[in-house]
């Protein structure tokens, strides 16, 4: 994401989301708790266009996106997405479809890791969300859950398709997208859809301990390895090596690597400046 902006100035204030950040963290809660976070229209945008202004400004290291109240985030709104659909023609579905994989994108192409804070329900288009994230911090009551063939689309939505085999192989991912059936906290820890099991009532915490220890630590080397995650799952193994060179040889001209080598020779731990 490029930090070179237009005359646009930074929003002031989210109307679908609770947006805080401090000391290179942002904390991003899904606001609806008495919708469990359902998703609507403006939901996904402002996901969409927020995720583009933390990147620009680069003073964020790390994200936590979390929902508040009982749940994660129980998908797209029946009423005020599932019901308006209907009534949209072919080009107005495919620009909606479009914005819902944008969200996915941005989530993944954002240069810092964002960290996903799962408790409850986490359904359908929150599934994904979680899905997306590079990693997932659940507590005991987290279930996840891709719904949508269970209303009649494709297992295939906001790139799950894409995303889920990579994470739990294609057994799992056919089962998970075909069936739409929950996966509880204990069997989403054994495949790998999490990365990790908090304490009951715990998932924010975990979830913003583990976001403070990657913003404290080397952001540029963070920004690039997630890079490379992503670019890399589609490219043979000699592009990877080729590009994983390229990239190791320009990090080996940054501040980050040789306040490591003066970290070491001091005897002292590395101060980390991103560049």
């Amino acid at each position: 994401m490029s930090p070179f902006t237009g005359s646009a100035a930074r929003t002031a204030r989210w109307e679908h989301l609770r947006v805080e950040v401090a000391d290179g963290v942002a904390h991003v809660t899904l606001a609806r708790p008495d919708k469990l976070n359902a998703l609507t229209f403006g939901a996904y945008a402002d996901l969409r266009d927020l995720l583009a202004e933390l990147s620009r400004e680069r003073a964020v290291r790390a994200l936590v996106l979390g929902g508040e109240g009982r749940g994660f985030c129980s998908g797209g709104d029946v009423d005020e997405i599932i019901g308006a659909t209907l009534s949209m023609d072919t080009a107005q579905l495919l620009d909606f479809n479009r914005m819902t994989g944008k969200v996915v994108r941005a989530v993944r192409e954002c240069p810092f890791p964002v960290v996903a804070a799962v408790h409850g329900v986490a359904a359908g288009a929150g599934a994904v969300l979680a899905l997306a994230a590079d990693f997932r911090v659940a507590d005991p009551t987290a279930r996840f859950a891709f719904l949508f063939t269970r209303v009649g689309l494709s297992g295939g939505d906001m790139g799950a398709a894409y995303l889920l085999p990579r994470v739990v192989g294609l057994g799992h991912a056919t089962r998970l997208l075909m069936l739409g059936e929950p996966v509880h906290a204990p069997e989403a820890e054994r495949i790998g859809l999490i990365s990790a099991l908090a304490d009951e009532g715990g998932a924010d915490t975990a979830a913003r301990e583990l976001a403070r220890r990657l913003a404290d630590g080397p952001a540029l080397a963070h920004a690039q390895t997630k890079a490379l995650l992503t670019s890399e799952l589609d490219m043979p193994l000699a592009a990877s090596i080729e590009l994983d060179a390229s990239t190791q040889a320009l990090l080996m001209t940054g501040e980050d690597y040789a306040e490591f080598h003066a970290a070491f020779t001091e005897k002292r731990a590395p101060k980390w400046r991103g560049r």
